[in-house]
């Protein structure tokens, strides 16, 4: 047997602390290591009767080959006769297995050249492994990480144990991402590569409002309060809507907290973002009020409600209709994907003009004649 000292356990040990990579990983790929080298200095391909054995006791490693005891030796690699397995083993009998071994003299350099290279993909494959499954783990997930570079408009984010990308669909617009700044990211996908994982994250998933929310209010933690539903504009308006599930709370005070502090932390986070919390409905015409706030609604008349084609028409008054269009259709459009309902807004003066058009016989061919106030995927 080879002599391989204490310092490979002792390195073992300290690679499983530092890096969670098990020594038995280490010590196998050794083993393997040893039985490569082996197959390669006798110039053989293929033996399955080959095996390497590691002494902790005695810090030794050897390689052994298994043979069955016969009457008469076709094989000498696969097979050993009784008179020689008698030396070796004095109880052996005929059709036992023994193992015999086989470490040539001089083999250390060798197989220490083997070993490194067996060994240093190993360890490269179970870190790539525990990195893999431990971010799968994370999908779905906030993570906190520090910007660590912009390459061609993606943004490298040190995570942990691995680096990862934000891609520039993935930033917020306007936002400058300045190196060594510490960003709270959604962990949206992982890839596996030949080398490490490939970690995508985010700054815009409305996920991430829904984890601050629930990080902020322990009613939602604790099921009294339910989100229902997300839309965000990242970097400029988000809208949620909540739900009670206790008559005692009210879903929006919980939200917001005593004297606003809730939600003042949650927009704090998000760099000032505005963020209008909605009551949610079952009934559609009180949650697309609810959902346009703060503009004020005088009607909702619901033209089509299938599955497929959810369409509503919202009356608001002639001084609401740019504050429930919102800046460049924000408000209306957050709203069409809060709800799932495409809103065709009118204010007063637009719907006299439409009536006296005859608008109260064909209402869905004229409101498609007002696309600048129509929301639609």
């Amino acid at each position: 047997m080879l002599k391989i000292g204490t310092a490979l356990f002792e390195a073992t040990e300290q690679l499983e602390k530092e890096r969670g990579i098990s020594k038995e990983i280490v010590l196998d790929s050794l083993c393997d290591a040893m039985v490569a080298a082996y197959k390669k200095h006798v110039r053989i391909k293929e033996a399955s009767n080959l095996k390497a054995e590691i002494d902790e006791e005695t810090c030794e490693i050897g390689i052994y080959r298994t043979k069955k005891i016969v009457a008469e030796v076709e094989d000498p690699n696969l097979e050993i006769s009784l008179e020689e397995a008698q030396e070796l083993l004095e109880d052996a009998e005929i059709d036992d297995e023994i193992e015999i071994e086989v470490t040539p003299d001089n083999f250390g350099r060798i197989a220490a050249q083997s070993a490194k290279q067996v060994i240093t993909q190993r360890i490269r494959e179970a870190e790539r492994n525990l990195i893999l499954n431990e971010y799968l783990e994370k999908k779905g997930t906030l993570s906190t990480g520090i910007i660590q570079r912009v390459e061609q408009r993606n943004v490298i984010v040190n995570i942990g144990k691995t680096e990862a990308i934000m891609p520039q669909r993935e930033q917020i617009k306007g936002e400058y991402y300045k190196v060594n700044n510490r960003i709270r990211v959604y962990i949206l996908d992982v890839k596996e590569t030949q080398r490490l994982p490939q970690v995508i994250v985010s700054q815009t998933h409305p996920r991430i409002v829904q984890e601050l929310f629930e990080l902020e209010v322990p009613e939602i933690e604790d099921g009294l309060v339910e989100i229902k539903a997300i839309s965000r504009d990242a970097g400029y308006r988000t809208k949620i809507a909540v739900a009670s599930n206790d008559p005692d709370v009210d879903p929006v005070g919980a939200c917001i907290g005593p004297r606003g502090s809730r939600i003042q932390t949650i927009v704090g986070e998000l760099k000032n973002e505005k963020i209008d919390i909605v009551r949610y409905s079952e009934d559609p015409v009180e949650f697309i009020v609810n959902a346009l706030s703060p503009a004020e609604i005088l009607s909702v008349d619901i033209l089509s409600d299938d599955e497929t084609s959810k369409e509503a028409l919202v009356v608001v008054p002639d001084d609401q209709l740019s504050l429930a269009i919102g800046r460049n259709g924000q408000n209306v459009r957050l709203a069409h994907k809060l709800t799932n309902w495409k809103i065709d807004i009118k204010n007063e003066s637009q719907m006299e003009e439409l009536e006296q058009q005859g608008y109260a016989e064909q209402p869905e061919e004229e409101t498609a004649n007002e696309p600048e106030a129509t929301t639609e995927e």
